[in-house]
């Protein structure tokens, strides 16, 4: 077996755990990124596109915000509609200034492998049977298997950045972690075409039909979803049905503008709400969605990922530089305390917004009479920004 020393072994080469590698190899602390799929198959997920200031901040950090403020669309509001009027969220006026980037998490993640590759960080891409060893220790290490070899990584510490279904958050026992978890009854369809969004900014669509959101990835190129059935399958939906009904659930006006074409990627996806507690196992960290997994419609996915590499940064920049361990101790804490908010928040625009199977008609009124508040109460539209745009870290 071969046997590698690091300072820090990161499991998982999306964009949290290449984030945290190239600002921890940008201060000298080694490390080591395993990631179970191909370099290709990270570099072709379709995610998320709405960053938060401090994700562009903290990417900008890393060496990556060239094409970031080059290409990346500042948008400084969005739209809601109802079955036919539109209401205008003025984020810039309602923050004090703030504003989102539009700018795909595809992009972010082939920067961020680019940026590693050109300043010489260690990443196996297709690591095979990755297993986490003595983690509640001073010595903990990680098996695997590279190009057929077998490896052991002797490490200090452990950052699983692995997702949902990794293996990080598998490796704690059961009797050491609290789960928290929602499961919504419905999904999106999504899709993405080479066509002109219909909009300059997002639209969030609430209709007797269902939720829709318009987006985009660029100035030709669009993102759309609709709301649709758990037990759905993608081959039920014809790209002309999408489009249908995608304009069904817009006002007339906007539908009308839509210029729809052939889609190039489709998908369904499950909404959760999901946490894990504590963030911290010894010396094993859980950053991103092996920790907690919120709905898209409030867009703070990749925004929650973000802000666990900040707070994990700082503590482990502290530990190797400074010699102070404080902030490392924290690092449950201080995350934990930013993804409830932005939990809270996901589930609050999710109900307010989508159309519930089976809805009892108090509840429907209710959801109606809260999404009527927040549009026509400034002080409800300016809790609504100041979260969208993100909370400080």
């Amino acid at each position: 077996m071969k046997i590698v020393s690091t300072q820090v072994c990161i499991i998982g080469a999306g964009p949290a755990g290449l984030l945290l590698g190239q600002l921890l190899h940008d201060i000298g602390v080694e490390t080591v990124i395993l990631e179970r799929a191909s370099r290709d198959h990270v570099l072709s997920r379709v995610r998320a596109g709405v960053l938060e200031q401090g994700t562009v901040k903290l990417l900008t950090s890393a060496g990556v915000g060239g094409r970031l403020h080059a290409e990346g669309l500042v948008h400084e509001g969005f739209a809601i509609t109802g079955d036919d009027d539109i209401h205008r969220i003025d984020l810039a006026h309602l923050t004090g200034g703030k504003w989102v980037t539009v700018y795909g998490q595809t992009e972010v993640t082939r920067d961020l492998v680019d940026r590693r590759t050109e300043t010489g960080g260690v990443t196996h891409y297709e690591a095979e049977s990755v297993e986490l060893h003595a983690f509640d220790s001073d010595a903990p290490y990680v098996t695997c298997r590279v190009d057929g070899e077998e490896v052991r990584i002797d490490c200090r510490f452990i950052a699983g950045c692995d997702g949902f279904h990794g293996v990080s958050r598998r490796s704690v026992p059961e009797d050491a972690i609290r789960t928290f978890e929602k499961v919504y009854p419905f999904g999106w369809l999504g899709i993405l075409a080479d066509v002109p969004p219909v909009s300059h900014e997002l639209i969030y669509a609430s209709h007797s039909r269902g939720f829709a959101l318009c987006s985009m990835r660029s100035k030709s190129r669009s993102r759309y979803y609709i709301q649709c059935n758990a037990g759905d399958s993608i081959e039920a939906w014809s790209d002309d049905q999408f489009w249908t009904e995608l304009r069904r659930r817009l006002p007339p006006d906007i539908a009308e503008t839509m210029i729809t074409g052939p889609s190039f990627e489709k998908s369904i996806a499950p909404l959760r709400s999901f946490v894990a507690e504590p963030m911290r196992f010894g010396n094993l960290f859980l950053v991103g969605d092996a920790a907690h997994i919120v709905p898209p419609t409030g867009a703070k996915g990749l925004n929650l990922a973000a802000s666990d590499v900040h707070y994990l940064f700082e503590g482990l920049r502290g530990h190797f530089l400074e010699r102070d361990n404080h902030l490392l101790d924290a690092y449950s804490g201080r995350a934990l305390d930013r993804v409830w908010k932005a939990v809270r928040f996901s589930w609050w625009m999710t109900t307010m917004l989508h159309r519930f199977p089976e809805q009892a008609p108090f509840e429907a009124r209710i959801l109606e009479t809260e999404l009527s508040y927040t549009l026509e109460s400034e002080a409800a539209r300016m809790a609504l920004a100041e979260n969208y745009v993100g909370l400080p870290y």
